[in-house]
């Protein structure tokens, strides 16, 4: 059964730029673990509000794991922490 998320970020302050090539780099990686990226929108991020909003979609939990647990993407982990202040994921039900 396929696995829907939605993945909300926030930088932490004049991280805006970094955070995006951050997610670029390990969005990458993705596809190789039976995901697709299926939509990337960004808000200003005033206020509350997140800068990058994801949807994603994993074939099987196994998938995300792998994804989650991809050693490429755990050697950012630094960078991540750099410049990524909050990271809300929650599983969600695609609708058309």
């Amino acid at each position: 059964m396929a696995i829907s998320l939605c993945v909300l970020l926030w930088p932490h302050d004049g991280m805006d730029e970094a955070l995006i090539a951050y997610e670029d780099t390990v969005l990458a990686l993705v596809e190789e673990h039976g995901g697709r990226v299926l939509q990337r929108a960004r808000t200003d991020g005033t206020g509350d509000q997140p800068l990058e909003i994801q949807l994603f979609e994993f074939e099987t939990q196994l998938g995300l794991d792998g994804y989650l647990e991809d050693p490429r993407r755990l050697a950012l982990a630094d960078e991540r922490d750099r410049v990524i202040a909050r990271t809300q994921m929650m599983d969600v039900t695609l609708v058309s």
